[in-house]
């Protein structure tokens, strides 16, 4: 994306740079609200008038009234109190505030910016409020999926509202390196390389939320081992192989671990292509991915042993973030150019 004015094309930088933050914030509270089981608390779409809280008692009894009502409170929680109900209403809350916020402080600045480019130039922008926009939705579509005949929201549909954050804040950081940074690394890596990490770093992620949402990370504490084997105990290796996989906790666990391993790998091949092609312009970025990729592993380790404790278990989600916005960086560093290799 070429802008001439210096001054309006740091203004979007800017833009671009605060909401990447707060929809990474966004992403920290969702995966909050998941581990506190917060996220069916809210059982209403209220696109406009759910902005608001609760801001009496009469408001604060409708809506545990409702949350009465669901399979959650009759099976799960039937011995909460009004105040214990407040807790998780205040994450589920703040997560659909943050929603809200995120749009409309992409669509305002969005907006003023079309008044002043060349509306070709912001195709791309449209196409991420049109993504923040389809989140929403998604969003509620997976709320709905724990309000009937389950104590928890669809694992799949739950797979499908972190992985489109996750491309939202990609698109978002793509652009805003376009617009800000300038690289002319004639000595790289084939831009299909990154681009099949960042692939398996997305996988990695959708696994990740069957992971969390079918709570697999409360079993086989143990590691490396799943209990005393490498395949898990309870089950037979040809399941892998059926669509019922993804439903089955222990074999979701399996999946997530040893795509850690083939993406640790994948790492190190490409980490010894460009040090044996001593592309140093390279150096730094590959080194720092592989620390923060290391230290994703270690927290998904200490995650998995302490049974997906909440504050290790968040810490993780955090890194993912970083895990994945640096691979976007990677990738950029490694696009657009002529090929050494």
């Amino acid at each position: 994306m070429y802008i001439e004015n210096q001054r309006l094309k740091n203004k979007i930088s800017t833009w671009l740079i605060i909401m990447f933050w707060i929809i990474a914030i966004m992403i920290v509270v969702g995966g909050l609200t998941r581990l506190t089981d917060s996220g069916l608390s809210i059982t209403e779409w209220q696109l406009f008038s759910g902005f608001m809280p609760p801001i009496n008692e009469l408001d604060w009894n409708r809506y545990f009234n409702l949350y009465k009502e669901i399979p959650e409170y009759k099976l799960q929680n039937y011995s909460m109190t009004l105040n214990e109900f407040k807790i998780i209403f205040w994450w589920e809350w703040i997560h659909r505030f943050l929603g809200r916020l995120i749009g409309i402080s992409f669509l305002i600045p969005l907006l003023y910016f079309s008044f002043k480019i060349d509306f070709k130039k912001l195709i791309n922008f449209y196409l991420i409020f049109f993504l923040i926009c389809l989140q929403g939705f998604i969003g509620w579509y997976m709320v709905s999926s724990g309000l009937v005949d389950r104590v928890d929201v669809s694992h799949f549909r739950l797979s499908i509202h972190l992985i489109v954050a996750f491309l939202i804040i990609s698109l978002i950081l793509w652009n805003y390196l376009k617009l800000k940074y300038s690289y002319s690394i004639k000595n790289n890596l084939k831009y299909k390389l990154p681009l099949f990490f960042l692939f398996l770093i997305y996988i990695q992620i959708i696994v990740g939320a069957f992971v969390s949402g079918m709570d697999a990370g409360q079993i086989y504490n143990t590691w490396p081992m799943m209990g005393s084997n490498y395949f898990p105990d309870d089950n037979n290796f040809l399941y892998l192989f059926k669509f019922s996989a993804f439903s089955d906790p222990s074999l979701v666990q399996f999946m997530h671990r040893n795509l850690a391993y083939l993406i640790l790998i994948f790492y190190l091949f490409m980490l010894i292509k460009i040090y044996k092609s001593k592309l140093n312009k390279l150096y730094f970025s590959i080194n720092t991915l592989g620390l923060i990729l290391v230290i994703q592993i270690i927290l998904g380790i200490l995650t998995l042993i302490y049974g997906a404790q909440i504050l290790i278990a968040s810490m993780h989600q955090i890194s993912s973030i970083f895990l994945v916005s640096f691979s976007i960086y990677f990738l950029y560093l490694n696009t657009n150019q002529q090929p050494s290799n």
